[in-house]
């Protein structure tokens, strides 16, 4: 009876996989249509962030001016319309804090050093010398931009401290703190920078790599074309390793501009996904892919005929691996598919992994009968097997949470 139950799930998955590859087919010229709108949508995207990046570096730029300029030494407030545009260009509402915290610190340990040496030295080669060195040497906590700020900062301040010392210390440092704080406030006031889409697109990319990858394993077995494609599969699966590290900064990226975001507050929008979660999950799915991969191309390259996998046993894995790689391309996939508006995501997903795991029990019972040919491959069925189990386990928990 469980011999027929679990025939019956395998052919309601083959069924479903043939019904989905079938209606993809039909809608071809939709599907090429697809791409190329959100090709549109990016450059829309990419021209619109451009013009609210100048509007908001000018508005910084001249409000800086008029709040500081009145009051500025000869009317010519240039640190704090510098500072200002760093911390408008920041790439998160976070980043500008951070900046301007450790910028105002770098400036006013600058203008504090300059102020000490040229009392000692006065404005002197030897006093360049001297602050050059504590730069280097005093700060060894600090970054190479740090040091490079504090240094700058007292060279520069170091011939206006010799005519009006206290006044060339305490404008300079409320020039920066003014300055700091007319551009985190434009920053964070118009339009705070978020990267939500750019996490979304990043890790969809990372998704859909792993299942045509999966995908096309499981085509080449089907057609006996383990060895002559078991190295580009490999080659592949390494290559994810890029993708994984983009999608990652995305993500982390994505998570950081939500910091401190104003446009979060006003709508609510700390709770949308920045599939963090999704990419966890994904990364532990890369490396169960890269597992098969491996083996796969070991197990072609392997001199020992004994240790061969069997014709059979390649048959019913490459249906498996075809089940994941539709796993794992559902799984980021937010929509209904193209053609059954009847079918969310999460529906088709589960049926993937649903068909995937009934044949995963079918070949497991043929191991444990030993109705498998070549026997001393036995070790590359398990290996095998259980990179799919848990590429499939880690699939099903995400999908649970």
């Amino acid at each position: 009876m469980a011999d027929v139950t679990r025939s019956k799930r395998t052919n309601d998955a083959i069924i479903n996989v043939v019904q989905d590859s079938t209606i993809h087919l039909e809608g071809a010229p939709m599907a090429m249509a697809v791409p190329m709108r959100r090709l549109a949508g990016r450059l829309r995207t990419k021209r619109a962030d451009h013009v609210v990046h100048g509007a908001k570096t000018l508005i910084a730029a001249l409000l800086t001016w008029g709040i500081v300029a009145p009051w500025s030494p000869e009317g010519r407030p240039y640190m704090a319309v510098a500072t200002a545009l760093l911390m408008v260009n920041a790439s998160t509402v976070y980043q500008s804090v951070t900046k301007a915290t450790q910028s105002v610190v770098a400036r006013v340990a600058g203008l504090v050093l300059a102020l000490a040496t040229a009392r000692l030295l006065g404005p002197t080669a030897g006093a360049v010398a001297v602050i050059a060195v504590i730069a280097v040497l005093a700060g060894p906590r600090r970054t190479a931009d740090d040091r490079l700020q504090i240094a700058s900062t007292a060279v520069i301040a170091l011939a206006a401290t010799a005519t009006d010392p206290m006044g060339s210390l305490v404008s300079p440092a409320l020039q920066t703190l003014t300055g700091a704080a007319v551009g985190i406030a434009v920053n964070a006031l118009i339009l705070p920078p978020l990267y939500l889409n750019e996490s979304d697109s990043a890790v969809r990319d990372l998704a859909r790599s792993m299942g045509t990858l999966l995908h096309d394993m499981g085509t080449g077995l089907s057609r006996r074309q383990l060895t002559s494609n078991a190295h580009n599969w490999l080659h592949q699966a390494r290559n994810l390793e890029k993708r994984l590290t983009r999608a990652e900064e995305q993500v982390r990226q994505a998570d950081e501009s939500l910091r401190w975001n104003t446009r979060c507050v006003a709508h609510t929008r700390r709770k949308e996904t920045t599939f963090n979660d999704t990419f966890m999950a994904l990364r532990g799915v890369s490396i169960q892919v890269r597992g098969i991969a491996r083996t796969l191309a070991d197990n072609a390259h392997d001199n020992h005929a004994e240790h061969h996998l069997g014709h059979q046993f390649l048959h019913r894995y490459a249906e498996t691996l075809q089940l994941a790689g539709a796993a794992v391309q559902a799984f980021v996939e937010s929509g209904p598919a193209t053609g059954s508006p009847g079918a969310s995501a999460r529906e088709r997903l589960r049926g993937a992994i649903d068909g995937a795991l009934a044949w995963h029990d079918t070949m497991t019972d043929m191991i444990g009968r030993g109705s498998l040919a070549e026997p001393g491959a036995w070790h590359v069925y398990g290996s095998l097997m259980t990179d799919v189990e848990r590429l499939l386990a880690d699939l099903d928990r995400a999908d649970a949470r």
